[in-house]
């Protein structure tokens, strides 16, 4: 094994630990300020405010594992139909695209987290840098997964080309 595929599965990890804490932390909140309203007629003031600083963290997590399964973006209507050495080579320069368009948005991100950091969040008081944050992080963990597949696209020298085991990889994220 590859230091890639240590580094993509590293990746994986943090990312559904990002997922499971706050899916589950934001279902703890909703929850029992929903229970407070309905009992007590009364609620949480910062039960709104958390949850919505959580879901871009959430969301970016599960973008990044998407992408790790090949289930974010993909097309491959035109690749199905190539020889194996032309698909290795436009997927290659496709994957180097991307992560430098990944790469890209991440360095763009930069500069808004130091504009966003001034605002704040009205009762907890959290900078508006963590969503931009999270932006940040979640582009540039794109480009090291995209780049951590390369190795994978070279891998298939010698197998015959079988659109439809291509197809069933992709629908099961293989």
């Amino acid at each position: 094994m590859s230091i890639l595929h240590f580094i993509d599965r590293g990746i994986g990890a943090a990312c559904r630990g990002v997922l499971y804490l706050t899916l589950s932390v934001v279902f703890v909140i909703l929850s029992a300020n929903v229970a407070l309203r309905y009992a007590m007629g009364t609620s949480i003031a910062w039960a709104s405010e958390l949850p919505e600083l959580m879901f871009p963290w959430m969301i970016m997590a599960g973008v990044v594992l998407a992408a790790q399964h090949g289930s974010h973006i993909a097309v491959v209507l035109v690749t199905q139909k190539l020889a194996p050495a032309a698909r290795r080579w436009v997927l290659t320069l496709g994957s180097l695209t991307v992560a430098a368009l990944y790469t890209a948005l991440a360095a763009m991100a930069w500069p808004l987290a130091e504009i966003a950091a001034d605002e704040k969040t009205p009762i907890l008081q959290v900078p508006g840098s963590v969503s931009v944050w999270c932006l940040l992080l979640g582009f540039a963990l794109l480009a090291v997964v995209t780049l951590c597949k390369l190795p994978e696209i070279w891998a298939e020298r010698g197998q015959p080309h079988d659109p439809q085991s291509e197809a069933e990889a992709l629908v099961h994220g293989a």
